[in-house]
């Protein structure tokens, strides 16, 4: 990696707040007293007065008793003004606790913990409700398991100090959020279980989309984002029928629903089976008596929980994007150099060799030519590579799929600079996003003027693009749209410039292996 200073200059554009585009036609923004559909709602302002936020708007009725694993139903009407002004319970998850290099600003506050987690927050730097701003919907990672809309890293205030309405979302996680059951299937509408997670972010879009002009968004013009599980829910809202229309920009952060994708996407078949699996872990393993536990109980056994393919909420990635039948919206995807750092520990040469012979068959030559093992040192960085690219390949086949088969562009990149400090885990799983939102403060990290400049900037392209479906600006770095007969994409490293697709050799390996 280069150890050059960073030296972008940015334009004075880029670094000061969009001005308002108010009207005469619209009503100003009061944010004592803002009314949505289910009643009125007050909110607070940044201390500088330039950012009204919103924290804790239900988009939704609380997902239980009856409501448990089914499609979430609008909220109840409340009489009075509901106070938004303190983060909302979490969805139910483990205890959130720092751990490797993912500090507390990685993780969802300890407490409230609810099933009563549907809530969205909302950042604006809209005066009047006319002035129509562009929408980032921002859904969080944890593998679907764990995160939450507030995270301290997803603070969206300086995000909508760059011209943008900014929200962040809860959904259900975990066994709340991703049950499939023969018994839930039979009993849904759809005839489909699962992916009540999945339903949860349509719901919120669907809120969005009639609710957002109160608060000077166009509803015209959303952008979904998110990073891991995030990515992989913005992959999987782009192939929903259920969510056409919803939004009309994407950016995937390290995670999508391709060939081999990490073991948080299966079928529906599949989930039943699951399903029918952890419910024998009680007494009345019966839907009903499963509606009668307490989360607490719920939550005692461990699972994997994640998207279930059905066809119905969510189609299978490669053959919805291969025939053309995705949510066809501009598209930013990348990954981190270092996305697969924790995937576990290096077996030895031999058993390298065996496991790459055992998987990949006929190609295991073709593989250990690509990832050799002539030695320890050659074992190990094959490993983290073949790691960072089950993250890799699925972006790259992404941003090609939707260049292939749709109409409009896809941009992809690679996020390579190392933050400072420790732990050193190099541009690890996560790292991005601190840079993509400019949270940078809120971050204990000793980060140089450097940091800044790229956090500033990386913004500034992801603000474009959900201003215009194109992230370049005027005195930034040219980042092409990807052409896969001749991939360049760009680099956010100690420099931020356009490259060759890295590992161009290892990605089409992959292609070949998932045709």
């Amino acid at each position: 990696m280069k150890k050059a200073a960073f030296v972008i200059l940015l334009p004075a554009m880029i670094l000061t707040a969009c001005s308002s585009a108010g009207s005469s036609s619209g009503k100003k923004i009061d944010v004592s007293k803002v009314s949505v559909e289910s009643g009125l709602i007050s909110g607070k302002t940044n201390p500088e007065g330039s950012v009204s936020i919103f924290m804790g708007i239900p988009y939704a009725s609380a997902p239980v008793g009856e409501l448990r694993w089914k499609a979430p139903v609008p909220p109840v009407k409340w009489e009075g003004v509901r106070q938004c002004v303190t983060p909302p319970p979490s969805a139910m998850q483990s205890k959130p606790a720092p751990f490797m290099m993912w500090s507390k600003e990685f993780m969802a506050p300890e407490e409230p913990l609810s099933e009563d987690c549907l809530f969205l927050n909302i950042w604006t730097p809209a005066k009047n409700t006319a002035e129509k701003l562009p929408v980032m919907v921002w859904i969080h990672g944890g593998a679907f398991t764990g995160g939450s809309g507030t995270v301290p890293l997803y603070d969206g205030e300086e995000m909508a100090k760059k011209g943008v309405v900014f929200i962040t979302i809860n959904y259900r996680l975990g066994v709340f959020g991703f049950l499939a059951h023969t018994e839930l299937t039979a009993e849904s509408p759809l005839k489909t279980s699962g992916n009540y997670g999945i339903l949860d972010q349509i719901e919120a879009l669907k809120w969005i989309s009639r609710n957002i002009e109160v608060f000077g968004g166009d509803p015209g013009n959303v952008t979904i984002a998110g990073q891991s599980a995030g990515s992989f829910s913005v992959n999987a809202l782009m192939i929903s029928p259920l969510a056409k229309g919803l939004f009309h920009r994407a950016i995937g952060q390290s995670g999508g629903m391709f060939s081999g994708s990490l073991g948080l996407v299966t079928d529906l078949k599949a989930a039943e089976t699951a399903g029918a699996r952890f419910a024998r872990h009680f007494s009345d393993s019966t839907i009903a008596g499963l509606r009668a536990l307490s989360a607490e109980e719920l939550m005692k056994i461990p699972g994997r929980w994640g998207v279930t393919t059905d066809n119905i909420v969510v189609q299978s990635a490669t053959a919805a994007f291969i025939e053309g039948r995705q949510n066809d919206v501009p598209l930013i995807a990348g990954w981190n150099a270092d996305d697969g750092v924790s995937m576990g520990a290096s077996p030895d040469i031999k058993t390298y060799i065996r496991n790459a012979e055992s998987r990949y068959g006929e190609m295991a030559s073709e593989y250990l030519k690509l990832f050799p093992a002539n030695n320890e040192a050659e074992v190990l960085n094959s490993l983290k590579l073949s790691s960072v690219l089950s993250f890799g390949w699925q972006n790259y086949t992404w941003a090609g799929m939707q260049t292939r088969t749709g109409k409009n562009k896809a941009y992809l990149y690679y996020f390579t600079h190392v933050p400072p400090g420790e732990p050193n885990y190099g541009a690890f799983h996560s790292a991005e996003f601190g840079y993509a939102l400019n949270t940078l403060k809120l971050w204990d990290r000793p980060f140089s003027d450097a940091d800044y400049r790229l956090a500033e900037l990386m913004s500034s392209y992801w603000v474009n693009f959900a201003r215009t479906g194109d992230p370049n600006g005027e005195g930034m770095p040219e980042w092409p749209a990807f052409d896969p007969s001749s991939p360049r994409i760009i680099e956010f490293g100690d420099e931020v410039t356009s490259v060759p697709l890295p590992f161009r050799e290892q990605l089409e390996f992959y292609d070949r292996l998932n045709k």
